[in-house]
């Protein structure tokens, strides 16, 4: 949409917000600690469910998915003209949402659509 001017949609920014997940079998562990961090589960508990994501390489789907509809929205804004940037924080893993939130204060944002995906 060349020539035309940034659409105002109200908001300086949004932000994606996710439970987060491992990225790799090293993730795993830390992870899981991360999620259950003052609620007592025990360290044999912990060893059983790690087992579950590393039958499938230690990786959940949740940020590859995350960031794939990340990409598919920038495009989808920008081809409407409307200049916002997007960003992505997790609850529970990287990227961590009180980093993003860090990223988006240091930015200016003031006023941010907040889309939680799960």
């Amino acid at each position: 949409m060349s020539g035309e001017k940034d659409r105002d949609v109200g908001f300086d920014a949004l932000l994606f917000l996710s439970f987060g997940g491992p990225e790799g079998p090293e993730d795993v562990r830390p992870f899981l600690e991360n999620v259950t961090r003052g609620r007592g589960v025990p360290p044999e508990r912990l060893e059983e469910v790690a087992q579950h994501y590393l039958h499938f390489g230690g990786v959940s789907p949740l940020n590859r998915l995350n960031r794939d509809i990340i990409g598919r929205v920038e495009k989808e804004l920008a081809g409407r003209g409307i200049t916002l940037p997007v960003y992505f924080g997790n609850r529970n893993w990287h990227p961590m949402v009180e980093d993003a939130v860090a990223a988006m204060a240091a930015d200016g944002v003031r006023r941010a659509l907040v889309f939680t995906t799960s």
